[in-house]
């Protein structure tokens, strides 16, 4: 209930009641204080607050709280000391502080380092329209900026029932830190999950499995090439979530797709204690990262929360506008598009307003210079479910200032069937994780027939599902690997998935992978089958990143990491899922040949975009005579000519790839360039003394040249030497 008693205010207050006037005495408070006290309320003096800024922020004098319910009857803000499950205030919002649905109340003499903070809400209960208020239930701020409850990996604080949020203070330094502001076709994205990178005991980091431990790990990305570092969910979630133990092995939502609050960082995820600075540790990471050219991508999961369904956990957006956070069906149960048990609702004006908010939030307080967004077709669909031609929020997010120069990549399917790869609402700015290349690339480099057309479209750039004319060039994210599924090792080492560890009799995990054990199912010390193996991964490096659109890999890939045939360890806290680092010199060819690949790249911008030419088209397609493509079905040799004009060194630019997936060599015939120009053989993967050549070691090639079974070859025009 409200506190309506006027009454003096106590020592600690610091604050004194005039009882002539009934007011509280201005004078008495500090001379730099301008918003003044106007009601005393559950102890504390208050005033209205400022209603367009959400959650809790610490101002001078006190502490703003902004809420927002459309079907709640009455609020009240929670004062908990820091453990504690009790609180030990609780300030009813008085009725004439809610302006339309919003609620709003600075509380005086606030020190934010002494208290955490939770809702109670009240309103009807009547679960077929979507209402389930329960004024018994602590509700964690939609819009906190920090949680509390798991700050050490796995281990629940005792006795904690309930969410609660801290006030964060923003002292972060940034400097004259400019982003780096890398143009889509110069970037080469690199996906880790925080803690897996460095959890296992060979990453010989200080901190494992946090963010300092992925800065300390910075010389090894610098040196690999990469320009993008792409993170698996950061955001606060629940990796005790449908926790259990398998075989004695315990079992986590280690992946994080289950979303506790989207503005608050993962508390277990840093380092050391940042009780009111939540988020400084990854905004140093951010900020050391992008001083050495690196952009930082937040991969964000706004397709559904971790509250589950109608069984499922009660903390926070049920609590406040369960028919409005979520769709429901007409009886009141929730719509499952994500596969996890509900839905949000996000073109409903005030979750799109969340989302927007949210992302601008990342993008000026953490300087985040991208977004991958889980399942993003989710992101189309109206509160009845169907999609939307034009849906609402991927317009606002395409349009809004504030994330202009922000990188939006959509996962462009979800998880009912709704699958939207080239299709996805773009207003040509928004890119795709391009499954298709995925797809198609996997079968086409494991040799299957009827797959050479549809190669070529996808290492050209797929204009079949992005026209220039239409979508631009930066459209399509090509990959072969991601958290999800195989990795490359893995991708030639099992014909199938074995995901027996996760406990569900390998029933889980996509059947259809596309992959080729080369021979042997899993691990073997057989040298022939390991010289294939490693060939294939050199092929699969060789043609991602002479593929135009923008490449992604997952980390570990590069040093044929294993995660021993699970294609769907989201709840593997072990070695299965932490790379293991001393596969790094076991397999240091490829991760040199890796390196080497990634510099080639960026040295050759004819494959990366159209550039003006007079010698040879921009891309063109040949088979083993030039200028003659074969693309029948029984055809495994395509060959791809990249050529321009190269501005920054002032010369042409000529590549030329030649990938034969057939198990048998073929004579290939090079085309024909002038007097003074010839070809160099760049990579050669079929080459049993080495994949790769330097700059000044590139032998020169014939007119002619075999190019050997299951091998990609690269050629560079070069200039003769006089």
């Amino acid at each position: 209930m409200e506190d309506k008693g006027k009454k003096a205010a106590g020592p600690a207050d610091g604050i004194t009641w005039d009882k002539k006037t009934n007011c509280i005495d201005h004078l008495a408070l500090p001379g730099t204080i301008h918003l003044v006290p106007m009601d005393y309320v559950g102890g504390y003096a208050v005033r209205p607050g400022f209603y367009e800024i959400n959650g809790a922020t610490a101002i001078p004098g006190g502490v703003n709280f902004t809420v927002y319910s459309h079907g709640a009857t009455d609020i009240e803000l929670l004062l908990f000391r820091r453990t504690e499950e009790e609180p030990y205030a609780v300030l009813p919002f008085p009725k004439h502080y809610r302006i339309g649905n919003v609620y709003s109340m600075i509380v005086f003499r606030l020190d934010i380092g002494e208290f955490e903070y939770a809702y109670r809400v009240d309103g009807p209960y009547e679960p077929e329209k979507g209402l389930v208020f329960d004024k018994t239930r602590y509700l964690l701020d939609p819009y906190a900026k920090a949680v509390t409850g798991q700050s050490r990996w796995g281990e629940p604080l005792p006795g904690c029932q309930h969410y609660k949020a801290r006030v964060v203070r923003d002292d972060f330094d940034w400097a004259d830190m400019a982003q780096p502001l890398t143009p889509m076709e110069d970037l080469i994205i690199y996906e880790l999950h925080v803690r897996g990178f460095t959890m296992h005991g060979s990453s010989a980091v200080l901190h494992p499995g946090t963010f300092e431990g992925l800065v300390e790990k910075l010389p090894y990305l610098l040196e690999l090439g990469v320009n993008v570092v792409e993170l698996m969910p950061i955001f606060e979630f629940d990796e005790m979530q449908d926790y259990r133990e398998v075989d004695g092995r315990k079992l986590y939502n280690y992946w994080g797709y289950n979303t506790v609050s989207f503005f608050s960082p993962n508390t277990s995820y840093a380092a050391g204690t940042e009780y009111n600075r939540e988020g400084n540790e990854l905004k140093n990471l951010i900020r050391v990262f992008n001083q050495h050219g690196i952009e930082v991508y937040l991969d964000v999961v706004f397709n559904h929360t971790a509250e589950g369904n109608e069984n499922g956990p009660f903390f926070s957006f049920k609590g406040f506008d369960n028919n409005i956070y979520y769709l429901l069906t007409p009886e009141g149960y929730y719509y499952n598009f994500s596969g996890c048990g509900n839905t949000l609702n996000c073109n409903h004006p005030i979750v799109q307003q969340m989302i927007l908010n949210c992302l601008r939030y990342w993008v000026t307080a953490y300087r985040i210079d991208g977004f991958r967004f889980d399942l993003a077709s989710i992101m189309g669909r109206n509160e009845d479910g169907t999609p939307m031609s034009k849906p609402p929020l991927l317009q606002s997010l395409a349009f809004d200032p504030i994330l202009g120069d922000v990188k939006l990549i959509a996962e462009a399917w979800d998880a009912d069937g709704l699958y939207q790869v080239g299709t996805f609402p773009s207003w040509n700015r928004w890119a795709e994780w391009n499954g298709k290349y995925r797809d198609d690339l996997r079968r086409f480099l494991k040799g299957d027939s009827y797959l050479l057309r549809a190669a070529a479209r996808r290492i050209t750039g797929s204009p079949d599902l992005y026209p220039p004319q239409g979508r631009g060039s930066n459209a399509s994210v090509n990959f072969l690997t991601c958290h999800d599924g195989f990795t490359l090792n893995d991708l030639y080492s099992y014909n199938v998935k074995h995901n027996e560890a996760n406990g569900w009799q390998n029933s889980d995990g996509t059947n259809d992978n596309y992959s080729w054990n080369c021979g042997v199912e899993g691990e073997t010390e057989d040298p022939a089958v390991l010289a294939l193996r490693k060939r294939m991964m050199e092929n699969a490096f060789a043609v991602l990143l002479c593929s135009r659109g923008t490449p992604m890999f997952l980390s570990g890939d590069e040093f044929g990491d294993t995660r021993y045939g699970n294609n769907n360890p989201y709840c593997q806290d072990n070695p299965i899922s932490w790379l293991d680092w001393t596969l790094l010199e076991k397999n240091r060819p490829l991760f040199e040949f890796v390196k080497y690949m990634i510099a080639f790249r960026k040295r050759h911008p004819a494959i990366r975009m159209d550039l003006p030419s007079d010698r040879f088209p921009s891309v063109s397609l040949h088979g083993v005579h030039p200028w003659q493509p074969v693309l029948n079905e029984d055809s495994h040799i395509l060959c791809v000519l990249f050529s321009g004009f190269d501005q920054e060194q002032t010369e042409q630019d000529t590549v030329y790839l030649a990938i034969n997936t057939y198990w048998e060599p073929a004579s290939l015939l090079l085309p024909d360039l002038p007097f003074e120009w010839c070809w160099q053989i760049a990579v050669n993967t079929g080459d049993p003394s080495g994949p790769a050549f330097s700059e000044d070691t590139m032998p020169e090639a014939s007119h002619t040249v075999l190019l050997g079974e299951r091998s990609v070859i690269l050629f560079v025009a070069k200039r003769r030497s006089v």
